[in-house]
Order: structure tokens, then sequence, then C-alpha cells
């Protein structure tokens, strides 16, 4: 089954940033996989962050024995973005040998549209309310912060969007002390969820804190063997493909996840639709949906997963699936 590798960049409609930095384009590596005249694809965002960079992730890649299998390339690859480009592309190749979709393959229900979060990136106050105000007819906004500043930027964003439901990223850029100290303002301003307030590998600060808003792991979550360390210490998990290392893993640490009692979100970097796709059977009936990605593009694939607007519908065959 021979695998090619692409580096494909997709520009931002405005510039994208969060504590650690900004971005205009999504950077992202394309994995395609050939079988008996069919192709199926796969999308992955290598992500410094986490020590990955194109080059490297297209050397994994390109490391891999000929024909290699789903199940044995959970042992070849890690957890990461090249294992989930290769892991989505094989099992999109397999759905178009066989001519049934993922999701009856992976015994799967039939999935259905979902609403997802839409996020407001980190800027000033007074860009925040204005972004805010232009996206205040989502249901849900997710506020990225991490700063020394950060209830003043809150404070703007509710004043932009007044009914939206919230959800707070922090991006590693607090401590457990300043989470509590933040906790009475989040309340006040309708936050429900917090993701990641400190840095991965921190975690035993939160241990035995109260959370008056609940704490959802994202950098210390990357697949099963992630959850032990989190138990006591967070409440929900953000389960990202390009972490997890592909829909094999994502699925089964969702269901791994949920055992130990964590509720589920589902994220995404910033990619384009293909990389939603398969993330879209992994957020049936999550508890938050975060897979704005493409809302984020000033430019997206063929047959692009279709937004009305924070609803997203489940991805054509010709895309993925």
């Amino acid at each position: 089954m021979p695998i090619s590798v692409t580096n494909d960049s997709f520009a931002l409609a405005e510039p994208f940033t969060i504590a650690r930095g900004s971005k205009t384009h999504a950077d992202v590596i394309t994995v395609r996989a050939f079988a008996d005249g069919a192709m199926g694809q796969g999308e992955c965002v290598p992500y410094a962050h986490y020590v990955e960079t194109p080059d490297s992730v297209s050397t994994a890649i390109a490391g891999l024995p000929d024909g290699i299998g789903r199940h044995d390339l959970q042992d070849a690859l890690p957890p990461g973005a090249a294992r989930n480009a290769v892991d989505c592309a094989l099992w999109d190749v397999h759905a178009k040998r066989s001519g049934a979709p993922v999701w009856r393959l992976a015994g799967l229900p039939r999935p259905k549209p979902v609403t997802t979060a839409f996020t407001v990136s980190l800027g000033s106050p007074d860009e925040m309310e204005t972004a805010a105000r232009r996206e205040a007819h989502r249901p849900i906004l997710k506020i990225k912060l991490g700063t020394p500043d950060d209830i003043p930027r809150l404070e703007a964003v509710r004043r932009g969007a007044p009914a939206a439901r919230f959800i707070v990223d922090a991006n590693e850029g607090w401590t457990a002390e300043i989470y509590a100290e933040l906790a009475p303002h989040l309340e006040r301003l309708g936050v429900a969820l917090v993701e990641q307030p400190v840095p991965a590998g921190e975690d035993s600060a939160l241990a035995g804190l109260p959370r008056p808003v609940p704490v959802c792991a994202d950098e210390s979550c990357h697949d099963r063997g992630s959850l032990g360390g989190l138990v006591g210490r967070y409440d929900m998990v953000n389960i990202k493909l390009d972490k997890a290392g592909g829909l094999t893993e994502a699925l089964a640490l969702r269901d791994a996840a949920r055992a130990e009692g964590f509720g589920v979100m589902v994220g995404c970097m910033v990619g384009s639709s293909l990389a939603m796709a398969p993330a879209l059977l992994l957020a049936q009936g999550a508890d938050v949906v975060d897979l704005d990605g493409p809302l984020l593009l000033a430019e997206d694939r063929a047959h692009p997963l279709r937004y009305e607007g924070s609803t997203v519908h489940p991805p054509d065959a010709e895309l993925w699936g």
C-alpha cells in the first residue's frame, strides 16, 4: 500500500494568536494511501510545542515499512501528528476499497451534525470585544487567555457576546493559585469550563483544589497512558487526533476516559476540513465539541465540511470516510 506525503498551507482569515504566539497560515501534512485503485487521505498539524516539525513528521512517515496496516501502525509510531495522518488515511482507503463508510467499519453509529465552539484568539481587550461582538450569534465561544491581565479581556468578551456560553483556554499560562484566585471571576462571567490552566507536568497542583469552574486537561492528555495522572485533578479531557495519534487511539481514549469518570471534549489544531472530518466521528455524544478549524481559514480543501453557523455536518465521502 504506497503512501505519499505532501506539505500544504492554508491561509487564515485573520491572524490566530494564543499565549505562545501567532500564526497566519495553517501548515499541515497531507498523507495519501493507495490500494486497489482507491485513495484515502489524512491530515495532521505538526506542533512545535510537542517537538514536531513538518520535516520530522514527514521523515517519520517516510520511514514506515511498505504495506503497513492500521494495527501495526500503533506500535510503529508514537502518539502524535505523524501517526494521526497515516491512521486517518488508512481508515479512509479501507472505506473507499470496501464501499462501507468508516463509521460502519468502526462499529459506530451514523454520525449526526454537532455544534462546535468558535475560538476568539488572544488580543487586546478592545480587539477581543470586537471579535466577540462579530461572533455573538454563536452559542459557544472559546476564549484564548493565559496572560497576567486575563479578567479585563474576559470582561470585554462578555460585553461583546452577552448570551454565549464561554470556554476559557489558558494554554498552560496560569498556576493553580492563579486559577483559584480567578475562579470567582470566571463564575461571575459565566465561564463553563477552563482548559489546561497549569503547565503539563504540574497537574498535581490541582489535586484537592476546589474547582467551582470545571477544569479540562488538554496538553496533559495525549493517549490512554495519560489518564492515570489526571484522576482527581481534572474534570474533563480534551481529545485531539493529533495528540492521540489518530482515530484508532482517540476512540479507545474516549471510552477509557468515560470509564474513569471524565467528561469528554473533542478539539482540534488549526487545520483544514480534512483534519476535522474523522474527528466528527469522535465528537458524537461529546460534552463539548471544538472543531472550528475551517471557520478560521480563508481557504479550504475541495469538498469541505459544511458549516451552518456553528453546526458542522459529517463529511462527504469525497473528502473523507
